[in-house]
């Protein structure tokens, strides 16, 4: 597992959070999560937001986890039974308790000399964006609400982003855990595990901070496989030390909260030697430039 986050330059606060733990075992399922809280006047309290998004995706993770890999004689509910709980139940309990979180920190910080707000304006207060992912034995699921990337390299080496959006977001406007109706706006994907070895060898969640520090997706893309590729060669251990170096680069590029989480899969990493043309270590030609 790699981690890391970088505070924007000339922001006073980082409004990302993110969480990942366990080994995509039946007992410690992989659960990963990163938020990015909106930041503006608008979004005052959005790191609250963003902090709230994670801890409460990880909690429903874990319940879906323990769904799709029951202990004990308990049988294991139909992957079509997993894949509508994934699609519409988990969304809508994931939204209804982050904004019964966010409406309850209002009530309890507020100062009582504020006026009034109803709850719809509370809840823009605490603004987020979020991408999570679960790994189990039996099934790969990931949901995004708003901006930021989820990345995946296949068994085969192919890299993709499987909830990438059809049509880009128009400058700073996305889809918001504050947003009415949130629920409906998630992205699922949807994999089921059909053997060990046909697993993600790596899966990545970034808020945009990162993406937008390359001048197209093709930049981001190769940088992504090209993490895959370090890894494979020189392992987690100097990849991780590398991190920051990394994304504070990708920072001051993008000017934003920059945070990366990825999990590498030993079993089916090919240890493939590096190219230059994508060594992340030498990410400087990918980004956008000054001219």
């Amino acid at each position: 597992m790699i981690q890391g986050s970088v505070q924007g330059v000339n922001k006073a606060l980082n409004q990302d959070h993110y969480d990942a733990v366990g080994l995509g075992t039946a007992g410690q399922p992989l659960i990963m999560a990163v938020a990015d809280g909106h930041g503006s006047a608008a979004h005052a309290l959005s790191h609250f937001g963003s902090r709230f998004a994670v801890d409460l995706f990880v909690q429903q993770a874990r319940l879906f986890a323990t769904l799709a890999e029951p202990r004990g004689e308990a049988r294991a509910p139909s992957l079509a039974w997993l894949m509508n709980y994934a699609q519409y139940t988990l969304p809508r309990q994931l939204v209804n308790a982050w904004q019964e979180k966010a409406l309850g920190h209002w009530e309890r910080t507020r100062s009582r000399a504020e006026p009034g707000r109803p709850p719809a304006d509370r809840l823009v207060l605490y603004g987020s964006t979020l991408v999570g992912a679960v790994l189990t034995p039996r099934v790969f699921a990931a949901w995004q609400l708003g901006d930021g990337e989820l990345t995946v390299v296949g068994d085969d080496g192919r890299v993709s982003a499987p909830l990438a959006p059809d049509e880009a977001d128009l400058g700073d406007e996305t889809e918001s855990l504050c947003s009415p109706q949130a629920w409906l706006q998630v992205r699922t994907h949807w994999a089921p595990v059909t053997e060990p070895a046909r697993a993600p060898r790596l899966v990545s969640l970034s808020t945009d901070g990162l993406s937008k520090s390359f001048a197209s997706d093709a930049g981001f893309r190769q940088f992504m496989a090209g993490l895959d590729d370090r890894l494979s060669a020189e392992g987690a251990e100097r990849v991780r030390a590398a991190l920051p170096q990394w994304l504070t680069k990708a920072s001051q590029h993008s000017g934003d909260d920059t945070t990366l989480v990825a999990a590498w899969h030993t079993a089916t990493a090919q240890a493939d030697a590096v190219d230059p043309a994508v060594d992340p270590a030498g990410m400087t030609d990918p980004y956008r430039s000054d001219e």
